[in-house]
């Protein structure tokens, strides 16, 4: 079995690869307990339900990009940290694999190509949106700067009271730790994103 299996579709033509759970899981947890948090205080302070986390520490749950974004602000970390697994030193991911993890509001799947080595303070995602509802993000930790690379399709990303239109090779960049969103105008848009937190 190699490192990406955890990582494999469901089988269906066109489908992302589901979510890293058990790297999920064991992350949560050594996160959790190194701030010396109970289960139900990080869900109060996540806003989530504590049966959700539970089951994410137990890794059955199914989690939206949206809620581990939750647990990363109130866990005070990277949200890379929570999904990616350690890499070797060379490093090779062909379309389709990597930590994936989709929206719960949006046609919008976020995957983490690379996370910041240590020392360093930046993440690396290629983001597949659709059209239909724009992905509305709450602030990130604070000092969180993001970098868009529009590759393919249109769409209006930025802060969310003043996104801007983007197309292939447009670049924007925005703080992370205010609202912000991101809608796809055209069917089949992928964007580069950089997030880069100080």
């Amino acid at each position: 079995m190699d490192r990406y299996s955890e990582h494999a579709s469901d089988g269906r033509p066109g489908r992302p690869p589901r979510p890293p759970l058990a790297r999920i899981a064991a992350s949560l947890r050594t996160e959790r307990e190194h701030i010396g948090l109970s289960l139900s205080e990080l869900a109060k302070r996540a806003g989530i339900a504590k049966s959700t986390l539970s089951q994410l520490e137990s890794g059955t749950g199914n989690p939206s990009v949206e809620t581990l974004w939750a647990l990363s602000v109130a866990l005070d970390v990277p949200f890379s940290r929570l999904v990616d697994p350690p890499r070797p030193r060379v490093t090779v991911l062909r379309l389709g694999e990597g930590a994936a993890v989709p929206s719960e509001h949006a046609d919008y799947t976020a995957t983490l190509l690379a996370s910041c080595p240590p020392h360093a303070r930046r993440d690396l995602y290629i983001l597949q949106v659709e059209p239909g509802a724009p992905k509305a993000s709450d602030p990130h930790s604070p000092g969180t700067t993001e970098h868009a690379v529009v590759a393919s399709g249109r769409a209006l990303i930025g802060l969310s009271d003043e996104p801007l239109e983007l197309g292939p090779g447009d670049y924007i960049s925005y703080p992370g730790d205010v609202p912000h969103i991101c809608q796809a105008l055209e069917a089949g848009t992928t964007i580069v994103m950089v997030m880069e937190h100080t």
